[in-house]
C-alpha cells in the first residue's frame, strides 16, 4: 500500500510546539510584582469607601 502524507495534520503537529514555546515565552515575559507597600494599598480603599 502506498503511504500518503497529510500535510494540514504535518503542519498542525510542527505548529504546536511553536505556540507552546511562543505562549511560554509570553508568560515569562511579564514581570512579577516585587516590595507592595500592602498598608498603602489598604489606604487607598479606605479613601476610596469614604
Amino acid at each position: 500500500m502506498a503511504v500518503t502524507k497529510l500535510k494540514r495534520k504535518t503542519l498542525r503537529n510542527r505548529l504546536k510546539p511553536k505556540n507552546k514555546a511562543k505562549l511560554l515565552k509570553q508568560l515569562n515575559a511579564r514581570p512579577t510584582i516585587k516590595h507592595i507597600d500592602v498598608e498603602a494599598i489598604k489606604a487607598s480603599f479606605a479613601k476610596k469607601a469614604e
